[in-house]
């Protein structure tokens, strides 16, 4: 199985950005930890502060042949009818998620233009939320 994880803006200052939110740990640490844990699935990373390139970077997801998508868009979430759009035109099962829990915050974090078009939706479990992505890709893959 080979996963693509996503991640939107600001995502890169993970570990220094909000730490009673998203946590004291990077992403990079953390992906580590999953490439650890996940031997058995080929899993692949890219972040972007800019929106175009997470769409071209979800374009990309069906011509590499990514059995599925993980994408935290981040602030685009509630934004961005451009990679709602995105996401509605790949072939790849999509997986939206969040660190932190988007009902629990801020009214406009509410509207997400991503999850109409996801396969399903994991917020609210900080980093654990990429973890539990995963393992809904592969449960899916068993059930076949």
């Amino acid at each position: 199985m080979k996963l693509l994880i996503i991640n939107g803006p600001n995502l890169n200052l993970l570990g220094r950005r909000e730490p009673d939110v998203y946590g004291e740990t990077s992403f990079e640490d953390y992906f580590s930890e999953l490439q650890f844990k996940f031997r058995e699935v080929e899993l692949a990373h890219f972040q972007s502060n800019v929106e175009g390139e997470l769409i071209n970077k979800l374009h990309e997801a069906d011509k590499e042949e990514f059995d599925g998508v993980i994408l935290n868009a981040a602030g685009y979430t509630h934004t961005s009818v451009a990679l709602g759009d995105a996401v509605a035109a790949i072939e790849a099962p999509v997986v939206e998620v969040h660190i932190s829990n988007v009902m629990d915050r801020e009214d406009y974090r509410h509207t997400s233009f991503i999850s109409k078009n996801a396969v399903g939706v994991i917020s609210g479990f900080g980093l654990d939320s990429y973890r539990l992505a995963i393992l809904s890709f592969m449960e899916q893959e068993q059930g076949k």
